[in-house]
């Protein structure tokens, strides 16, 4: 049951959740960088790679995808402990698993260049590598903008699954609220705000992402 002091302790703390907000949009930015810097080239060499890198590739994918993220993260910090900043960490542990999504989309984006366009771009003397670079690459990635929007708002979510690694993000610091002493009452308040801030977050962010995809779509039919 809602109750008005509760609300006002919510809101009295709304500066710490916002801090930890802060945290949970550093975090997810990291991560998608971590993961495109990763995910870009293992899509390309799935594509344009010899069998042995594809192969490589492929398995190291399949691995990471089929790891929950809670299990990686857990085992970055308290198995292999690549460091002991739990914000470095969830950073890794996010980034890695959102390269091997994002490989994906990267690998299908570079697939659906038509072939044509690689045949005439060596036609008017450009190498393999630099036919893939500035006729393939360019399309692909402004294809690619609709799978990336949807990882960007998995990988925002995601980032509460740090709380398992006791990173300070958003959920992390609701629950530090709701268990202090005496403020028990207060949990559906506490979700209430968070579900409200990842919902302003992802709305946003989605909003601002499909302007970009508008604006960077590629021509066709009426519109070309």
């Amino acid at each position: 049951m809602l109750q008005a002091t509760d609300w006002a302790f919510v809101f009295g703390n709304l500066d710490y959740l916002l801090a930890g907000a802060a945290v949970t949009v550093g975090l997810t930015l990291a991560s998608l960088l971590l993961g495109f810097l990763v995910g870009f080239p293992a899509g390309a060499i799935e594509v344009y790679g010899n069998p042995l890198s594809k192969r490589v590739v492929g398995t190291a994918g399949v691995i990471l995808r089929g790891t929950p993220i809670v299990v990686i993260m857990l085992v970055l910090f308290f198995v292999v402990s690549i460091s002991q900043s739990a914000f470095i960490t969830a950073t890794v542990g996010l980034g890695l698993r959102s390269a091997a999504y994002q490989s994906q989309i990267f690998r299908g984006a570079l697939q659906s260049v038509d072939e044509g366009q690689m045949e005439a771009a060596r036609s008017i003397g450009m190498s393999r590598i630099e036919a893939i670079r500035h006729v393939v690459v360019p399309q692909a990635l402004r294809r690619s903008m609709p799978g990336f929007q949807n990882e960007f708002t998995i990988v925002l979510k995601d980032t509460s699954i740090a709380f398992a690694i006791g990173l300070a993000e958003l959920l992390t610091r609701g629950y530090d609220l709701f268990t202090q002493s005496g403020r028990s009452t207060a949990v559906l308040e506490v979700f209430l705000v968070i579900s409200a801030i990842y919902f302003v977050l992802t709305f946003g962010t989605n909003r601002a992402l499909d302007r970009l995809s508008d604006y960077y779509a590629i021509p066709t039919g009426e519109n070309a």
